[in-house]
């Protein structure tokens, strides 16, 4: 289960994993900064923190490389899609974590839009992939599944990666609400020192609900 939860945090670390806030935030980050949750919004107990990115460094320099793929780019895809396409500079993005006991999410909302059919096309062309340590390595069947969406203009994925007998599952969401746009991800993440429990994908799917909320 280990080299399960190992594999399962190096697919996840790339497939969302840019973005990353340069320099210091401008005004357009301090208007994103109120739009963004924070620990009240979240029951005592829960675990909440702001993401800070190190100023000055690059989109995308502290990402995990990203694994062989057949097809080939699937392992990153959904990263190369939101580079793309998201703005970049000061204050372009904000981040923050939210862990409850059974669930960790991270949460991104940017100044803009996401390219929402592109993340479609491209989580559909990758629904059936394998990843690979290293080119003669056993190959590691992962399935990208789209899932119901509690509202009508947001994507979310359940991304399921098989290791021997064991398997486990990451899960991703996309939405434009007003001028903005934001993504999450969720992993199974036991912390009993965490009062609270969550359940996936129903907690992470809260979270969701709530930030876009937020921003509207």
């Amino acid at each position: 289960m280990r080299l399960l939860a190992a594999v399962l945090g190096a697919v996840a670390a790339v497939a969302l994993g840019g973005c990353a806030i340069e320099g210091t935030p401008t005004w357009p980050g301090a208007r994103l900064a109120s739009t963004l949750l924070t620990s009240a919004d979240f029951p005592p107990g829960v675990q909440f923190d702001r993401i800070l990115e190190q100023p000055g460094q690059p989109d995308g320099a502290t990402d995990a490389p990203a694994m062989l793929s057949q097809p080939e780019g699937c392992a990153n895809a959904l990263t190369r899609v939101i580079a793309g396409s998201a703005e970049r500079g000061p204050g372009s993005a904000a981040k923050y974590s939210v862990a409850y006991d059974g669930v960790r999410t991270v949460m991104t909302v940017l100044i803009g839009p996401l390219d929402l059919d592109q993340l479609e096309a491209t989580a559909s062309r990758c629904e059936v992939f394998l990843t690979f340590f290293d080119p003669m390595s056993e190959p590691i069947p992962v399935t990208t599944t789209k899932l119901p969406s509690p509202r009508p203009d947001m994507l979310v994925y359940q991304q399921t990666i098989q290791l021997g007998g064991d398997e486990s599952s990451v899960y991703f969401a996309f939405e434009n609400v007003a001028e903005s746009g934001m993504f999450g991800m969720a992993f199974p993440t036991e912390d009993p020192a965490i009062s609270v429990k969550g359940t996936l994908p129903q907690t992470f799917l809260d979270i969701m609900d709530k930030q876009a909320d937020r921003l509207e």
